[in-house]
């Protein structure tokens, strides 16, 4: 068994759109949008700006099922889960995301043996829609609905060391915690400013070519001039 274990954010890590933006522009009353902007601006933390925003979501299951049916994860992600467990290395998803969403489109490609931590979306009548957060802590420095510092301190304590593969503001925190990060888009710039051991990836192809070096422990972290310039997404909570 590998000594290493992989903690992987979803929402446009695995997922090539984020899912929660897509449910809220096409299903949400336009009032989560304020939302956003109160959350950006620090007033609100993501758990709270998450309950309130899923509120305002009015669409049936079968609507929501037609939405994740047409979401896309990255090609390469089951090719990198497979060369993975081939290494004995586990692979966990933590998501601030929604496991409904998360679950279906994992189960699209055979992928729903895979364990994942991520808020609970319950149906509150025909149309409405209420989270609820299993993974949340009340000392959760930035109000997470998952907070991923604790999944790091979980995977911790079975004497592992941790990968953590992301890409945005969710995965700030849990970065600073981990031994090292493959990271996308935003996260690349929170590494490197705050000199945080990360490999710079535009995908899980890349993923895979690193794994054997991870493997072998000479995957030195790097952070090139080129990396891969970071995208800003409008909804970076999972």
């Amino acid at each position: 068994m590998s000594d290493w274990i992989i903690l992987c954010d979803f929402d446009g890590t695995i997922s090539v759109e984020d899912v929660t933006d897509s449910l809220l522009e096409r299903h949400a009353h336009p009032e989560w949008t304020a939302i956003e902007q109160r959350w950006r601006a620090g007033a609100i933390g993501s758990r709270q700006c998450l309950r309130e925003q899923i509120a305002l979501v009015d669409a049936d299951r079968g609507q929501l099922d037609a939405l994740f049916a047409s979401m896309r994860i990255d090609r390469a992600f089951p090719a990198f889960v497979e060369a993975a467990m081939a290494a004995n290395i586990p692979v966990r998803i933590v998501s601030d995301g929604l496991d409904v969403a998360i679950e279906s489109l994992l189960a699209r490609h055979q992928l729903d043996y895979l364990p994942v931590a991520a808020n609970h979306l319950r149906a509150d009548g025909p149309r409405r829609w209420q989270l609820e957060f299993p993974w949340a802590r009340a000392d959760c420095a930035v109000s997470s609905g998952l907070c991923k510092c604790a999944q790091v301190a979980l995977a911790r304590q079975a004497k592992k060391k941790v990968l953590l593969i992301g890409d945005g503001t969710s995965d700030f925190c849990a970065a600073g915690a981990v031994d090292l990060v493959f990271a996308k888009h935003r996260l690349i710039e929170h590494c490197r400013a705050r000199d945080l051991p990360y490999v710079p990836i535009t995908g899980f192809a890349d993923a895979i070519v690193l794994l054997p070096a991870l493997l072998e422990g000479n995957l030195a972290p790097v952070a090139p001039a080129h990396a891969p310039t970071a995208h800003a997404k409008s909804h970076t909570h999972a």
